[in-house]
C-alpha cells in the first residue's frame, strides 16, 4: 500500500536542505542536494512508520506562509 506525505523543505544558513514531515513528529533529515534529500526523507519516513505504534494523524496540506516577527 502506498501513501503520500507532505514534506516541508527549507535551506539553512550553511546551504543544507532540511526536510520534515509534519504528520510524523520527529521525522526529519538533511542533505546538501535535493536529490539526496529526497532519498533520505523516504528512508526517514519508512523508519518513522516502523517505530510508530499509533496511527499517524492525517493532515490535509493547506499551504505555507512566511511570517516576519520583530526581534
Amino acid at each position: 500500500m502506498s501513501r503520500d506525505y507532505n514534506v516541508v523543505i527549507e535551506r539553512d544558513s550553511e546551504g543544507y536542505y532540511v526536510a520534515s514531515v509534519p504528520s510524523l513528529p520527529g521525522c526529519h533529515t538533511q542533505a546538501k542536494s535535493l536529490d539526496v534529500l529526497m532519498e533520505r526523507i523516504r528512508e526517514a519516513i519508512e523508519l518513522c512508520l516502523e517505530m510508530e505504534q499509533d496511527e499517524e494523524e492525517e493532515l490535509d496540506f493547506v499551504g505555507v506562509q512566511k511570517v516576519r516577527v520583530a526581534t
